[in-house]
């Protein structure tokens, strides 16, 4: 079940239980004064920013999915009104794994990291949060044309076939995401980190369908634009919760390129910022490309080299037959004839389904060591035995009660007695069951007859191979497993007091409290307090609100000091000073 802290709504309620593990309470009263004055100073300034240079839905989407510059998001609030627009959110802790995260947007989910970047790394942290998800993902959902391209990605995408590597590459980036986020981290081990993912990349052979589109993925869904090259907007949710970014991809040194399916091709770096960009002329050339790219999966073509990138990826995975028989499980063999798949086997538990409803008596407990079949035409026989009708199964002896032989284009034979048939909505025999049956090929046993009852899958050929279990009810999808949590930043007695005098500005700005000595404040921060720069900054909007012409002097003054101990928040500094100057005038 989702966390009780959970306000459902008929979305969530269809999510199936294997997602659901992944979601974790936002537990709002976590977030400091401090947090919510970073949430704040980004927002007002990539309002004003974006305003000019986003697509039009991303000023547009902040007003319809209840999210507020002054404030972080609550989860009650935006799930009230994300249900408007058939959309909802869930919180996680950080990264999750690509497929799952996929899902989501299949279920029309919004997945948002509930944690929030330190005011250290207040333009731009590699790991996923609260500005990215929140202010970057769901504005842009608003926008319906969008909004389908998302879900549509999810459907796709969450069928794609992932490699071995994928998986230590996604644990890696998690990791770097973590460490890096985190305020007590050595630059070695960073450093560290990075050169693991560096190196990683560099080694993970072809890449997968699942690297492929997660690429598609970055350069649309994250870091996309949108219109002409040489006037492009911005969509992409990467962008649109970074302030250095989204201005830095304006930059004309920053190459523009047409988005196509080339850019499945073309991999990223989340350590570095991108040396070019994709721009989309409209949201359904968007979807044009992403079912270009699914023609490609193996969710289309099957086949031969479907199957081998199911047993490549050492994942459980599902292909479909010509009759719409689904197998799901571990797929470890596979026999070939002239370039086609004649026989398949997997390992350990399988199921079978048709049209994603698992068969009854073809559970994992029925098939608890693998299931193999044979796939083709028999020999001999231009008729499939999938396209026969009871006349012919009879002409041909396969029918109940009949011990038969059968040899298939390719050479796997099956001798045995028929006990039964199963067919499917329109008739068609998809799967036929044998007694005292043995399997072999060339010579090599397939199948015994003291092994118990032969079931054998019918259809010509595979038309389908795709990333997970036909029937999510057939598996125990419950295992994931967490190995390294978001590292949650240490609270001593001075950060606390620095909270406390965050809290008290808020709560003067807001009109909880209007007795606070703004200037006491200010006299306190200087003395403990030298290096920090955002507070002053709030002071600064609240003196030049109420014209205390002497107490922004004072104010401005200090941070010129700040900026000349540390360059670097410099342009913060200023930025945010010119905000407050150009909405508040004297």
């Amino acid at each position: 079940m989702i966390n009780p802290k959970y306000e459902s709504n008929p979305i969530l309620d269809k999510l199936p239980i294997h997602l659901k593990q992944f979601i974790k309470p936002q537990n709002y009263d976590d977030y400091s004064a401090i947090d919510q004055a970073v949430w704040r100073y980004v927002m007002r300034k990539n309002v004003d920013y974006l305003s000019r240079v986003a697509h039009k839905s991303y000023v547009d989407g902040l007003l319809k999915t209840g999210i507020s510059i002054d404030h972080i998001p609550n989860m009650y609030g935006m799930n009230r009104i994300l249900k408007e627009i058939g959309w909802a959110a869930v919180a996680v802790d950080g990264f999750i794994p690509p497929s799952a995260f996929m899902e989501f947007q299949a279920y029309n989910v919004l997945v948002i990291a509930s944690d929030i970047r330190q005011l250290e790394n207040i333009e731009y942290t590699p790991a996923p949060d609260i500005i990215h998800e929140g202010a970057g993902h769901a504005p842009i959902i608003a926008n319906p044309e969008y909004a389908e391209y998302l879900r549509r990605f999810g459907e796709i995408g969450s069928k794609a076939i992932s490699s071995a590597k994928d998986y230590e590459l996604y644990q890696a980036v998690r990791h770097l995401s973590i460490i890096k986020e985190a305020t007590e981290t050595p630059k070695e081990e960073i450093d560290k980190a990075e050169k693991q993912i560096e190196e990683l990349q560099k080694n993970m052979g072809i890449p997968s369908e699942m690297a492929l589109i997660r690429n598609l993925h970055w350069w649309t869904v994250e870091y996309g634009l949108i219109g002409t090259l040489d006037n492009p907007k911005i969509y992409g949710a990467g962008l649109l919760s970074s302030i250095g970014e989204s201005k830095w991809c304006m930059q004309s040194d920053v190459v523009k390129e047409q988005y196509t399916i080339d850019a499945a091709q073309k991999a990223f770096d989340i350590t570095k910022p991108q040396p070019q960009l994709f721009v989309t002329p409209n949201f359904a050339h968007l979807s044009q490309v992403l079912e270009d790219f699914a023609n490609t999966m193996a969710l289309r073509t099957g086949g031969l080299s479907g199957i081998q990138k199911l047993i490549d990826s050492k994942a459980l995975g599902s292909i479909e037959l010509s009759t719409g028989i689904q197998i799901s499980g571990h797929f470890h063999t596979i026999i070939e004839h002239e370039g086609k798949p004649i026989y398949v086997r997997t390992v350990g538990p399988t199921a079978l389904a048709y049209r994603e409803k698992e068969l009854v008596g073809h559970s994992t407990l029925d098939h608890s060591e693998g299931f193999g079949s044979p796939i083709g035409k028999l020999k001999g026989i231009n008729l499939a035995i999938e396209d026969m009708g009871p006349r012919d199964l009879m002409a041909y002896k396969i029918f109940e009660g009949e011990q038969v032989s059968l040899e298939f284009e390719g050479g796997v034979k099956i001798k045995g007695t028929i006990v039964t048939g199963t067919r499917n909505l329109q008739g068609k025999i998809i799967l036929i069951t044998f007694k005292d049956c043995k399997v072999t090929h060339d010579g090599t046993i397939l199948f015994l007859p003291n092994w118990g009852l032969y079931h054998m899958a019918v259809g010509q050929k595979v038309v389908s191979a795709f990333n997970g279990p036909a029937d999510l009810n057939s598996f125990n999808l419950i295992s994931h497993k967490i190995t390294e949590t978001t590292i949650k930043p240490k609270t001593d007695n001075k950060k606390k007091q620095l909270e406390l005098y965050y809290a008290q500005i808020r709560d003067f700005r807001t009109g909880i409290n209007t007795t606070i000595s703004r200037n006491k404040v200010f006299q306190e921060l200087k003395k403990d307090y030298p290096d920090d720069w955002l507070l002053p900054t709030e002071l600064y909007e609240l003196a030049k609100e109420s014209n205390d012409q002497d107490f922004q002097t004072d104010i401005l003054k200090h941070l010129e000091t700040v900026k000349l101990n540390n360059p670097k928040v410099g342009h913060l500094i200023d930025d945010g000073i010119s905000l407050v100057d150009a909405t508040l005038v004297d």
